[in-house]
């Protein structure tokens, strides 16, 4: 009967198979490497112990024959190391014995065996199931190999988009920065600054929620944004060189919720036109683009309610708002300004620590003390150029 053409196209592409006897009796051993030789390569062990070592030896073997009944290790013992073994388990095993009891068969199945072959042997059905079971590891080799290959695929698209995304988040960031020309690496340290004040409180009973299930990746990916309603500002206040007045700070007050607007309505349009199915996948896909709204909209809040544009207090703030407002006083106080010198890291600490429970969420400020020398160190190592 021929085989199936798919199958045997399958076959007959692959590279020579080998194939591992295992029997303590010479003559068995001849016997069966004679019945194979001609369609396969054969390697022969004449015992268990033989057999293990011979199934990590290249070439390594794509089906097993093993004898039950051997001395000093069984056909059992083999099996039951090779299934233990990374390198072996997926090696298919048929025994070949002289038993032939149901509880013998459910035995060696139990443990891993793929086929039993009863003494004495028949040669057409030996090398059907021979066949079989070498086509049925083809299969499976190579729908692993794709299955890899997919895997690989994906991760490297989602890689591919990842960077794609922070590509666009920090252009977009560079965009709202590059009218500011006194601001320099500001999104670089106090994106940094996030970082270290998330991970510090991450594990917070009061943050732990907040940060959690990847959104602390997302809180640090969308800082860059939180100045993004800069663009909204006139040149005349956004450039001015020197102190704004009362009127324009208050137009410079409106940058959060411009920024915040913008991004509202990116995700507006862009669902505007997406079917039914991009819509309902918009709750995962903007959820990166809401912690950036959010972000923009809050990080001028404080906590004693005394902030903008919302007046928001307490825990009514979000936590990446709260993170956000330390990381920008910080780096806004260490900076150089045309209206003023850099302050040093003592009277830094001072202000901040001063602001705590009026400004500041206090627990964001323990986390700030908590690593404040790592502050430090990004403040040194992404300072501004001298002009």
């Amino acid at each position: 009967m021929s085989a199936n053409p798919s199958t045997k196209s399958l076959f007959d592409e692959a590279p020579t198979r080998t194939i591992l006897i295992v029997d303590d009796t010479p003559q068995n051993l001849t016997v069966l490497g004679e019945l194979l030789q001609p369609q396969y390569r054969v390697r022969a062990a004449n015992s268990g112990a033989r057999a293990l070592r011979a199934a990590v030896t290249d070439p390594r073997p794509d089906l097993i024959l093993l004898d039950v009944m051997m001395p000093e290790m069984d056909g059992y013992e083999v099996l039951q190391h090779l299934r233990e073994d990374p390198t072996t388990r997926e090696i298919p095993v048929i025994f070949i014995t002289a038993m032939n009891a149901t509880e013998d068969e459910e035995r060696g199945l139990e443990l891993g065996a793929v086929d039993y072959i009863t003494k004495p042997i028949n040669p057409p059905i030996m090398l059907a199931r021979v066949r079989t079971q070498l086509e049925l590891k083809m299969a499976r080799d190579r729908l692993s190999q794709e299955n890899d290959w997919l895997e690989r695929e994906v991760d490297r698209r989602m890689r591919e988009n990842i960077l794609i995304q922070n590509l666009s988040v920090r252009a977009l960031a560079c965009l709202a920065e590059a009218r500011d020309l006194e601001t320099g690496h500001h999104i670089l340290r106090t994106q940094t600054y996030v970082d270290l004040l998330a991970r510090q409180l991450a594990g917070h009973e009061r943050f732990r929620d907040s940060l959690g299930g990847g959104r602390l990746q997302m809180v640090v990916k969308a800082a860059p944004l939180h100045d993004i309603g800069k663009v909204g500002i006139p040149d005349a206040i956004l450039l001015k060189q020197g102190k704004l007045t009362a009127e324009e700070f208050e137009i410079m007050k409106t940058h959060p919720a411009i920024g915040a607007d913008a991004i509202a309505r990116a995700m507006e349009q862009a669902l505007s036109g997406a079917d039914t199915t991009t819509a309902e996948q918009a709750n995962g896909a903007f959820a990166f683009l809401r912690v950036a709204q959010e972000i923009s909209l809050t990080h001028h809040e404080k906590w004693n309610g005394e902030g903008y544009p919302k007046r928001l207090a307490g825990d009514a703030i979000p936590v990446s708002g709260r993170l956000m407002a330390l990381a920008d006083v910080f780096d806004a106080l260490m900076s150089r300004r045309v209206y003023k010198a850099a302050m040093s890291l003592e009277t830094t600490t001072e202000i901040i620590v001063d602001g705590s429970g009026s400004h500041f969420d206090p627990d964001v400020v323990a986390a700030f003390l908590a690593c404040r020398d790592e502050f430090a160190e990004v403040a040194a190592r992404l300072a501004d150029p001298e002009v």
